[in-house]
């Protein structure tokens, strides 16, 4: 994984876009906005008509040329402000210091904040731990992604606090990325999760997993209990096989609830480079799929 202090990592993610996923249809090059079309310097793209949009802003001098209805959209149409939601519970400091799942979730939401300022859209952080609730609202100043590695640098994992509430207060961003491992309220996260989705908004769900979680290797490995995440239990012979496949069945389960109600599901596991989840998240093809299993 890429070190966070000497800029390697925002190095390789450097030029990435993070475009909008409902807007792309009417933007002139597959991003959610285009500084090419109209004069007006408030004027940012044209998307096309959808019922409960505001009829004022229909092009009728477009629609006559190509018989589409399409509005304008200015610069604060077009912004997507984006919040991103990390988890820091106990459980995403397994399993060891600068190997752990804190340390990838970090990485990655470092590298969404600075591919969405790169695209000029407001981004904002929250982070819920066993200490509190840690809030930056949306911005788009150029210091804005030095703030969340300040405040993601100042985190130590611990307790257990549930990530839904705070996931309900994040409706006025249009593009939510949640970070975490699932492994607290998941059942109320994705039921907020959907309400968003509901709402017109965009939500990624990135699932952090510890290689160790997924394939541990030696008698005796501790994993994190399900029911009680603070708690990491022993494998013996007899559980080695039993937990592997109730870990993937359960994670197969999440990801499959997740999609089905419209929300873009990645997996990460923490031995991969940073970029190149940071990469998948971004990239249209994906997103428009809604994939993102590593092969």
């Amino acid at each position: 994984m890429q070190s966070l202090s000497d800029g390697t990592l925002l190095d390789a993610i450097r030029g990435l876009h993070w475009p909008a996923r409902r807007a792309t249809r009417g933007a002139a090059h597959g991003s959610h906005r285009s500084h090419r079309i109209g004069s007006s310097p408030e004027f940012m793209q044209y998307r096309e008509y959808r019922p409960g949009d505001d009829a004022s802003k229909i092009d009728w001098k477009l629609y006559g040329r190509t018989e589409r209805v399409n509005v304008r959209q200015t610069r604060d149409d077009s912004e997507l402000r984006t919040t991103i939601l990390v988890d820091a519970s106990a459980s995403m400091a397994y399993p060891l210091p600068g190997l752990d799942k804190w340390t990838m979730a970090s990485a990655i939401a470092i590298g969404l904040a600075a591919v969405a300022i790169g695209d000029r859209d407001p981004v904002g952080l929250a982070v819920v731990g066993g200490t509190g609730v840690e809030v930056l609202p949306p911005r788009s100043a150029t210091n804005t992604v030095a703030n969340i590695q300040r405040v993601l640098g100042g985190v130590v994992p611990s307790g257990s606090r549930p990530l839904a509430p705070v996931l309900a207060m994040l409706r006025t961003s249009r593009r939510v990325a949640i970070i975490s491992d699932f492994l607290g309220d998941a059942d109320a996260l994705l039921e907020r999760a959907a309400e968003l989705v509901a709402a017109g908004r965009e939500v990624f769900a990135v699932h952090i997993v510890a290689r160790e979680e997924l394939e541990p290797r030696t008698l005796g490995s501790l994993v994190v209990d399900p029911e009680e995440e603070a708690i990491r239990r022993p494998l013996d012979e007899d559980g080695l096989e039993e937990y592997r496949s109730a870990f993937a069945r359960w994670r197969e389960e999440l990801a499959s609830s997740w999609r089905a109600k419209g929300i873009v599901y990645h997996l990460a596991i923490t031995d991969e480079p940073a970029d190149q989840v940071i990469r998948r998240i971004v990239t249209p093809a994906a997103t428009a799929a809604v994939t993102g299993e590593p092969s």
